[in-house]
Formats: structure tokens, sequence, C-alpha cells
């Protein structure tokens, strides 16, 4: 099998895609057979083969065992394979390629994580065994293997398995460490000898390697690494061996790999140091002294820095922020009552070790050193300034060390640490802070280019630091004097000042800006947003009037005066910018500004109408900035309302492929689109046939998933109200089958929103309702009989029968028939009838909203007649106690002093007027409109329920009331004489 592998596999290689696919489809198929695995162990252990060859074999040799290496997984390896293949593995340790050994020890590890130690108890003392052996590759490669090994065992979080793990970490750390310990010297002495460089290489490698199977072994193979003698020396040397490692590097900035390996070693001792804080954070508390000392050495001293490396100081910034933040370290207010006194030491720690005299140089440092912005920075947006200072990562502060100006929710590594150090010790930081401001408040001369950085770096902390500065800065004075006279200053150079000074005023204005100076800001972010202005500056402006519309002190009327200059400026950034990011950047402010100030935008969204078609246009492969678009014209048309028409080419288009499954972008674009259609139905004057039209995407849309459920009933809603009777004469079957599909997934909050919506539909348009639902209408009467439903969606449920049992008996009637038929011929109707009236009547007191319960009692009413079945009138009695208390919820005293239904709408009365309500849509005022003609608004129940008694009477005689009356209990029969004559 060896040779048609071999030569499968060089067609794998192929660029000829004729020759590529034949060759995937062949080993595919091979996948699970018998033998394929070995036969790849054989090619990729072959030296003689091409490298090409090699690769792709232990490739597919890797995905198998991620595929069919574990137990009872289809198409496992055979039994006996696995033995074979695993005593192959660790058969031989000299592969002289890198990348191959890599994959080795990787493909070693993965099986260990399912095998080791009960079916391979032979790996671990295998690989001891050659880390002994005096070949340097075969010592490097075991060494490298035993590293994967132990990183797989360790991610396992069974507690059997975590034992496991603690055992092998007590049998093999002081070997490793002593390996460490070796390697790490043994790379000193070289280097400082000056032997060749293979060989310093060979050793620095190995150390690395010893360094990260024992940050593995530290981490979850100790369980207290503070009680465990070695683990603590290993701890202590981290420190002693980062600062020779340091000199070392020195040493080596011109030696290119030697260089980049050195650094790696650097960086994973503070890795260790890290996790171990993470991780044991008690454990750690004695080391918290000598962390922050060496920490604030290398970052915050002249020394130190001469030494240090960017990555290396990004991970000493956060290990002081991890040591400041850490909760185990924070006793509480009550410092001497606190049941932790470990945590009493690590806060009492932190405390003596953080002097006034320490944070005011850690303070001047992160401000006048790591806040400047470096010449790099400079070119970055001199070439593009779009780009410059814009962040996309979530914990970029992790990561980065540079300041990120336009980024306000993730701060880079030196900001996080500011802001941390600043929570802790405000009152130093402060003072320091302000003394810089005092220092720097000045006008600067343009041309002295280091004192303009400084006063940006400044500058920035302030913004930084604003709620912690709230009673140390007089902003109102300063943004009135100072900043208003730097916007102005027009140099070259300034444009940095001009730019920290936007993003100031943004930071602060939520914080600390009086209401009158609001306009000066609105004048002053316009005239920074000028076409004429660098890009860079526009671009803070722009964020700074967003800021400034999203305080809670906007006031629309302050801004209606700058409202036409700043939406066409807005436009104009938007037209001038070319990124995708900048645009949506932009996009979002003009959207936020179109939220903020409602109606007032339609004078001046004729030039936005017109490019948005465009813009739409050119961003068919960028959804995150359709996704933009789709938002900003969810705000427009809610702002246009009735005259969002103008709108509707381009919205129609939009909603259309934003809402079309079978489109690529559906993905992004599906919850906006969703909005949009909804905002384009509410704010509608009537339907339209390319509104309509619209429809055909939903029955897909419920049908792929419940996750956007909320939004697809409302858009029905709308739907039903804006035009029922074509919504009715459409092909809907398919959306009540998608409904009634979903409810058995459902919670009751979402099956209470569906029958809202079939109730709705009773409401439009009985008939065409009530054939609409139809094929739910056993469901529900089934859940009713049942009587085991959520009370919430048994509420809904009685709702829609009280509906039709309202409009329509000749319907209940038919209803009941059909759901004995489906209960079964053993079952009578009257027997069915029965139950149904006893559930309905026993669940009404559980029903808290009036108008249902109204509804409900309404239709008891209705069954007070002459002609119901005998054995309605079993529950006459408790149909009447019903009857009453609702009457007693909805009956309220006017100001004449009458008994009122408080739900009634007429004339005299009415809540829901028309020309007395401002209605925010076109939508709304359908619903209104509904709303007068629902019987629970327009049928008082005390008339209703006179007349049905009349009814009875006449029908029955008096007598025989007056027999039925004798069921109702002596305290509401009086409350019933109160609102009807017996």
């Amino acid at each position: 099998m060896d040779a048609s592998v071999i030569k499968i596999l060089e067609e794998a290689g192929s660029q000829d895609p004729n020759v590529l696919k034949p060759a995937e489809q062949m080993l595919k198929q091979w996948e699970t057979q018998r033998g394929f695995y070995t036969a790849l162990f054989n090619i990729f252990s072959n030296e003689t083969l091409t490298v090409n060859v090699r690769w792709i074999a232990v490739l597919y040799f890797k995905n198998g065992v991620d595929k069919y290496w574990r137990k009872n997984a289809p198409g496992e390896i055979a039994a006996d394979e696995k033995a074979y293949l695993r005593q192959g593995l660790i058969s031989n340790f000299n592969e002289p390629v890198n990348q191959l050994s890599v994959q080795l020890a990787v493909i070693i590890g993965k099986i260990a994580r399912y095998d080791c130690p009960k079916e391979w108890a032979s790996l671990v003392p295998t690989l001891l065994e050659v880390i002994k052996d005096n070949n340097s590759l075969r010592q490097h490669r075991a060494l490298l293997t035993f590293h994967h090994v132990v990183k797989a065992l360790a991610s396992k979080r069974l507690a059997t398995d975590q034992r496991l793990f603690q055992e092998l970490t007590a049998n093999v750390f002081t070997y490793i460490l002593n390996i460490w310990n070796t390697y790490t010297e043994s790379f000193f002495a070289l280097l400082s000898r000056g032997v060749s460089d293979n060989d310093v290489q060979d050793s620095i490698e190995k150390a690395l390697l010893s360094l990260r199977i024992l940050r593995k072994l530290i981490m979850y193979g100790i369980k207290r690494p503070s009680e465990n003698a070695n683990a603590m020396i290993f701890l202590k040397l981290i420190f002693e061996r980062a600062n020779v490692s340091l000199n070392c590097r020195r040493s080596l900035l011109s030696k290119g790999i030697l260089l980049e390996v050195c650094e790696k070693f650097i960086i994973h001792l503070t890795k260790v140091l890290l996790e171990v804080q993470e991780i044991h954070p008690f454990c750690y508390i004695d080391m918290i002294p000598i962390s922050l000392e060496f920490t604030v050495y290398y970052c915050f001293t002249e020394a130190g820095q001469e030494l240090s490396f960017e990555r290396f100081n990004i991970q000493c910034l956060n290990l002081i922020k991890k040591i400041l933040q850490s909760n185990d370290y924070k006793p509480g207010k009550a410092i001497e009552e606190t049941k932790y006194p470990l945590m009493c030491k690590a806060h009492q720690l932190k405390h003596d070790f953080f002097t006034p005299e320490t944070l005011t140089e850690i303070c001047t440092r992160l401000v006048t050193h790591y806040f400047v912005l470096t010449p790099t920075d400079l070119d970055s947006w001199n070439i593009d300034p779009e780009n410059f200072g814009v962040d996309d990562c979530g914990e970029s502060w992790k990561y980065s060390l540079r300041v990120i100006i336009f980024c306000t929710m993730f701060n880079p590594c030196t900001e996080a640490v500011f802001l941390t150090i600043l929570h802790q010790f405000k009152d130093i930081f402060s003072k320091v802070l302000v003394d810089l401001i005092r220092r720097h408040h000045q006008p600067v001369n343009p041309n002295d280019l280091q004192n303009v950085l400084l006063k940006d770096a400044v500058y920035n902390a302030v913004g930084l630091a604003g709620f912690d500065l709230y009673d140390e800065v007089n902003f109102d004075e300063w943004f009135s004097t100072t900043l208003k006279h730097e916007l102005n200053q027009q140099s070259h150079n300034h444009r940095i000042i001009r730019r920290r000074v936007c993003w100031l005023i943004g930071r602060w204005t939520g914080v600390k800006l009086s209401a009158g100076f609001r306009p000066d800001l609105y004048k002053l972010m316009i005239e920074a947003l000028r076409e004429d202005e660098d890009l860079g500056v526009r671009l803070a402006a722009a964020d700074a009037l967003k800021l400034a519309i999203d305080d809670f002190q906007f006031n629309t009327d302050d801004f209606s005066f700058f409202l036409a200059t700043a939406f066409s400026s807005l436009f104009a950034l938007l037209k001038e910018v070319n990124e995708c990011d900048t645009k949506m950047r932009v996009l979002y402010v003009i959207s936020f500004m179109i939220e903020r100030v409602g109606n007032e935008i339609k004078p001046h969204v004729g030039a936005l109408n017109m490019y948005l078609p465009e813009l739409w246009h050119q961003s068919e492969h960028h959804n995150m900035l359709r996704c933009s678009i789709v938002s900003t014209l969810v705000h427009l048309v809610k702002a246009l309302g009735s005259d969002s028409g103008i709108l509707q080419p381009l919205v129609i288009n939009v909603v259309e492929l934003s809402c079309d499954m079978s489109q690529a972008g559906y993905v992004y674009l599906l919850e906006d689109g969703l909005e949009l259609w909804l905002a384009v139905l509410e704010n509608s004057p009537s339907s339209t046939p390319e509104i309509m039209n619209l429809f055909k995407n939903m029955p897909l849309i419920l049908e792929s998933s419940s996750e956007n459920l909320r939004l697809c009933l409302y858009i029905l809603h709308a739907y039903v109200l804006l035009n029922p009777q074509q919504f009715f004469s459409n092909e809907t079957s398919t959306v009540v089958e998608s409904l009634n599909s979903l409810l058995g997934d459902l919670r009751s909050e979402g099956i209470v929103m569906i029958m809202q919506f079939f109730e709705l539909c009773l409401r439009v348009d009985l008939r065409n309702g009530t054939e609409f639902i139809r094929p739910i209408l056993l469901r529900i009467f089934e859940c009713v009989y049942n009587g085991d439903e959520h009370p919430m969606v048994l509420t809904v449920y009685l709702c829609i029968i009280a509906r039709i049992l309202l409009n329509s008996q000749v319907f209940f009637v038919q209803a009941i028939k059909e759901f004995t038929k489906h209960v079964g011929q053993e079952f009578k109707e009257d027997f069915v009838l029965e139950k149904i009236i006893r559930i309905y009547i026993d669940h009404m007191p559980l029903v808290s909203q009036h108008n249902e319960r109204k509804l409900l009692a309404l239709a008891l009413c209705s069954l007070i007649s002459a002609d119901c079945p005998p054995i309605v009138r079993l529950h006459f009695p408790k149909m009447i106690l019903n009857i009453v208390e609702t009457l007693n919820d909805i009956t309220k005293i006017d100001d004449t002093g009458c008994s009122i239904d408080s739900l009634m709408i007429d004339d005299q009365h009415s809540l829901l007027r028309l020309d007395d309500i401002e209605y925010e849509t076109e939508h709304s005022q359908r619903k209104r409109r509904l709303a007068n003609f629902d019987p629970v608004h327009r049928v008082a129940l005390h008339s209703m329920l006179q007349n049905q008694l009349n009814f009875l009477r006449q029908y029955i005689g008096h007598d025989q009331l007056h027999l039925m009356l004798q069921g109702i209990s002596r305290e509401v029969k009086q409350q019933l004489e109160e609102y009807v004559t017996i």
C-alpha cells in the first residue's frame, strides 16, 4: 500500500486542480481503511522521501488522530494498529527536519491525551530516558515531544486526570528543573565565552523547552506552589534569570535568530509569573514585593528601560495590573475585620510598595514617556490617517504598548495600567496630573515638536482620568479659554493638539461641562470638521460630537441651529473617507445624530438619500459596512415617519436583500434588515405592492430558527394591520405551519407572543382570521382541555377561545365538535365542553390584566343565553362570580360620582381619542383605531350582563331564573345587584 499512498500524496501536493481533487478524494476514502495510518507512518518516517511528501503524510496522520483515534469514534483505528503506531512514534527521535519534528511532537501529545498512562505507560519513561541521551538532536526532539505531551495532559479537566497529572509532576518536576538550570547556565556561559552561535542556540532552545514544561507543571500539577520548595525555588529563580537574560539580550542585538529565541525565553519567564499569579493568587502573595520591584525597575527607571524591550514591558505592565486588580488581594473596607488574613497581607504589601514617591515617578513616566507619540506614530498618521489609532482587539491592553487615541472602549496596556493605578491611588495620581496640567496648559510653540507631544500626552492622561479629576479641574474655565484657543491654532504640528483637544472635550462632555457651553462645543467641533482640516482631527471631532449628542444633558433645541452644518460636514467626511471601518465610524455618528434629533432631520436628508444607494453598491463585499447602512436607514425611516416614502426605492431593495436567506450576506444583515422592514411597515401610511411583495421572505426566516422570532412577529402584526385583506388573501398557510412547528420548542414567553398574533388576526378580521388560525385551533383546545399549561400561556389560549365565543358561537360549537372527534369517540361533546368551561372559569381569577379579564367575562356573558347547552348552566354560579369580580376590578367612579367601566371608549369617556394624542407611527394609529372597535372597549360589561339576564328571564321565566340565582352566595348576589337588576 505504501507505494500507492506515496503516489497519491505526491498528487495531493500538486498545483493542478485536476490532479489535486481526485487525490484528495482518494485520501478521503482511505481515511477509515485498515493499514492507512501505518502506511502514512512509514512514509513520513522515511527520510529518503521528499520533504513535501513526508509533510503531507504527517498532516493527514495528525488529522486522522483527531478524527479516529478516540475510542468508539466512527471509523476508529484498530487497536493493534494503534499499538504498532504508538511504539513506532517513540522509537526514533532523530528527525532532522524541524517542521516535521514539531508535527510529530504534536501527534504524540494528542495520542497521549487519549491513551496515557493506561494504554501508553512507556511514553513518559521513554521520553525521560532519551532526554538523558548525550546526542543533542535526540535530546532536543525528546524535550520538544515531552513539552507537547505535558501540554496535552495538563489540558484534561476530570478529577482523575488532574490527579494523575499531579502525580506525574511530583515525579518529574525536580528533574526538569535541573535540566532547565543546566541549559540556562550553559547558555549564559557559552555566550560569555563567545563560542559558536549553533551551540548557544542549542542551549537556549533546550532551556526554553524545559521552561515551557515547567510552566505547565507548576500551573496544573502542583496544588499549592507555596508549599512546594522546588516550585518556590523555580519562581524566585525567574527574576534572577530574567535579569541576566536581559543583559544577554543586549549583547545579541545584532544576532538575528539568537536574539529572537532569547526574547522568547524572557517573555516565557514573565508568562510563568502572570499565569501563576492568576491560577494560584494566594500562593503568589510572597512574590508580590519582588514582582513589583522587578517590573517597576524595568518599566519606570532609566537604567531598566535601557535593557527592556516592548513585549517585555507589556508583560511587566500586565503583571502590575493583575496584582493591583486581583480580587483576591482586596480584603474590603474594614481590613482589620476581614476573615482572610492572606488578603490583608497582600493588600498591605501592595500599599507598602506604592509609596508616594514611587507613584509620582510611575505617573510621571507613564504620561511623559509611554503616552508620547513616537516618530513611527506620526509617520503612520501621515501615511494612513484613517487607520491611525484604530484598534480592533477587545483585549489589546494585554498585547499593545502604544496608546490608542480614538478607541475608548478597549484601552491598550499603558492606558489600562494608568487607570488601574489611578483608581487605587487617586489622591497621589490626581496631584501629579494637576501639576502636569499646570505645567503644560500654556500655549506651546508649534515648532517645538517635543513640547507639542508632551502636551498631547498630558491631555490624553487628563481625558482618561476625567471622572477622577472632577473636583480638581475647572473644565468650564479650561474649555472657554485654553482649549478653544488651541483649536484655532492652524500650524502643521498643532494638528496633534487640535485632535487631542477634540478627543479631550468629547471625554469631558459627560463628566463636567455646563449646559451653557454646549453651543460653543457644537460650534468648535463643526469647525474642526471643515474639509480643509487634517483628516485625523476631523475624525476626532466627529467622535467628540457623537459623545456630546449622547450625553444626558443633550438638548435638541440647543443643537437645532447647528444641525444643518453638522449634518453636511459629517456627510462630506463620509464621502471623503475610503476605508470601510472609517465609513462605518462616521456613519455611526450620523445615524446617532438622526436618532437624537428625530424628525428635525427631514430637511437635510436629500443628499444622504442620494448617496446611500451608491455606498450600498460599493459595500457589496463589506457586510459590516452594509450593517451600518441598514442601521442608519432604520433611524432615517423612524425620523421621517410617514414621509419616509422618499426612501422606499432604496429601503425595499435593502430589506429584500438583507432578509433573503439565499443571499450569502444574510448572516450579517438579517437582524438589522428585520429592524428596517419593521420600521418601513410601521411608518407607511398605506401598503404598496413593493411592501407586500417583501412578505415572500418571511416563511423561510420563520422556518430557519426562532432566533429572530420576536421581530418576525412584530412584522406580522404590522402586515395584518396595514392591509388585512391582502394579508389574508396571500398564501399565508406556510406562516401558520412554521409558527405551529415552533410552538413545541418555545418557552412560555414565545408561545404567548405567537398566540397574541393569532388573537390580533381575530380582532382585525373575524371571518378571515378564524380561517387563518384554524390549523392551530385543535392545539389550543387540547392545551386548554388538559389544563397543564403555564398560567400565562393558558390565559392567552383562553383569550383566543373567548374571541371566537364572543363573535361566533356557531364556529365555537363547530370547533368543539372537531376537537371531540380528535379526543376520541368515547367522549361526548357535552363532556368536553363542560371540562373546557370548568378550566376556563377556574383560571379566570389568575388573570391579572383587566382587559383580558373583561374579554373573558364578556365571553361568559355570551354563554348566559337561552340556547346555551344545559351543561353550561351547571356552572352558572361560578360564571356570575367571575363576572362580578371582573366588574369590581374595572369599575371606577368618575368626576360626577357615577360608576363607569374604566376600559370603555366612547364620545364622553375616550382613553384613545385620535385627535388628543401625537402618534409616534402610522402603525400606532392603526392599533388605536382597532382598539376603538374592540368589544373590550366598546361593550359595557354590566350592560351586556343585564341584557343576557333579561333574555334568559324571557325564555325560561322569572321563577326559573330566580331558582338559578339561588345558587349564588348572598355576598356575590349583593354585589351583583350593584350592577344589574335581577
